[in-house]
């Protein structure tokens, strides 16, 4: 369910696109409450998590390869690599030119699939917000994976059984090999139609994902990968807040859409947040 200040959140659905439409409709249906202070805060995340999907896509289509961190390799005009396999934004360059070469120049770049979600996120927000705020919010990019950003106020709801095109969830190999750990787990960001996209795997269902990551089980494994229960997202409302140039200080920034009720928790460290779903009593 959505709702604004003052109840329902009405907006003119007119303006989206279909696949726009059709997250919405899924949100409107959900249990979960989803709050907004205005139709645009609304449009600008329906806009995002579309562009999120897209940039999905077209990474997939790109010649990036997928390479451990130990192994991560980019262009060295746009990023400096990092001992840990990061790529840290050069002084001097636009950081809306630097990930636009990632998909420009695609040969020249491999990365983890945790490094590769934090590149889907970014190229999103590009194309969402336009290169101008994207270069004032984002001085100083540095690209590893979504465990270590601060810069996108990444929100993670555990015990969560709803996800839309956007979200970013996790496969994991309880039983990996420990030859082959690169094959633990994969990043993936949900696409429309139940579909993923894992970097070194590609697009298609769980199933694809799953027999993928079984592949690289310990000999005599009995245990699957699976899809954990839980959804992470970049902070919508504090992005379309600071996109439109009225950035709040930490303190002030919302939680994002999902509030805490009597079945949330809603926890902070630093600028990512924790959403916990409280059990139902019986």
């Amino acid at each position: 369910m959505i709702l604004g200040p003052y109840g329902k959140l009405e907006i003119d659905t007119s303006r989206l696109t279909t696949k726009e439409r059709d997250i919405y409709q899924q949100k409107q249906a959900s249990q979960t409450t989803y709050h907004y202070d205005s139709p645009e805060a609304l449009y600008f995340e329906l806009r995002l998590r579309l562009a999120i999907t897209e940039a999905a896509v077209a990474l997939d289509k790109s010649a990036a390869e997928f390479a451990s961190f130990k192994r991560s390799r980019c262009n060295p005009a746009f990023w400096d690599r990092t001992d840990k396999g990061g790529f840290q934004l050069r002084s001097g360059v636009l950081p809306s030119n630097a990930i636009q070469d990632i998909f420009s120049n695609s040969s020249l770049y491999a990365f983890e699939c945790a490094t590769a979600i934090i590149i889907i996120l970014y190229k999103a927000l590009l194309d969402t917000i336009g290169a101008e705020a994207f270069n004032r919010m984002f001085k100083d990019l540095y690209l590893l994976s979504w465990n270590h950003d601060n810069d996108l106020h990444l929100t993670t709801m555990y015990e969560h059984d709803e996800a839309y095109p956007g979200d970013v969830q996790y496969f994991k190999n309880p039983e990996v090999n420990p030859r082959t750990m690169e094959w633990q787990g994969e990043n993936v960001v949900r696409l429309s139609g139940n579909r993923f996209f894992g970097h070194g795997i590609g697009i298609g269902g769980s199933d694809k994902i799953i027999g993928k990551l079984n592949k690289h089980r310990i000999p005599g494994s009995t245990v699957s990968a699976y899809l954990m229960n839980e959804v992470t997202y970049p902070n919508f409302i504090y992005l379309y807040q600071a996109s439109s140039g009225g950035e709040l200080p930490l303190e002030r920034i919302p939680a994002g859409p999902v509030m805490a009720t009597q079945q949330t928790v809603v926890g902070r460290i630093g600028t990512r947040t924790s959403i916990h779903r409280l059990p139902q009593s019986v």
